[in-house]
């Protein structure tokens, strides 16, 4: 008997808003804290949502990484992974309604894998199609720099 997958599930999350800045979401059985630090009135009990999100992209890139260079039979070992973003606040503050605020994303990875090169620059290429993070980003317009490194 064929097991078939499903190609679609529903990921759910809930949260208890204690005060105006801070989020406690629970998915599973963890619980994350989302708030603003201490200077913009927050608790800083956890990354901002900006934050959360610079941060998830982070996450992302390192599964589906992991995942794509099983699939090309390539050891990228463990990686080192940096992201700088290009954030316009113009939208946080009210002062304007922005399309894209999140507009440039430098990614760093480093592997200390035995991968060569090319390899990682294929892994790259597959971590671009199928991490659903940065499709995410790119689709709203974000533009993202990756820059794959063997370490040094």
């Amino acid at each position: 008997m064929t097991v078939k997958m499903k190609t679609s599930v529903t990921l759910t999350a809930r949260a208890e808003c204690p005060s105006h800045s801070l989020s406690q979401v629970a998915v599973r059985d963890l619980v994350q804290m989302i708030d603003e630090p201490t200077a913009r009135g927050g608790t800083n009990k956890g990354f901002t949502p900006t934050d959360t999100a610079l941060s998830a992209l982070i996450g992302c890139t390192n599964v589906i990484g992991h995942k794509c260079a099983a699939k090309l039979g390539v050891d990228i070992g463990h990686l080192n992974i940096s992201a700088t973003c290009r954030f316009n606040r113009l939208g946080v503050t009210l002062s304007d309604e922005i399309d894209v605020p999140f507009e440039e994303i430098d990614l760093v990875v480093i592997s200390d894998g035995t991968a060569t090169q090319d390899e990682l620059n294929a892994v790259a290429a597959d971590v671009a199609k199928y991490c659903p993070l940065a499709k995410l980003f790119r689709g709203a317009g974000t533009v993202i720099n990756e820059d794959w490194q063997k370490a040094g």
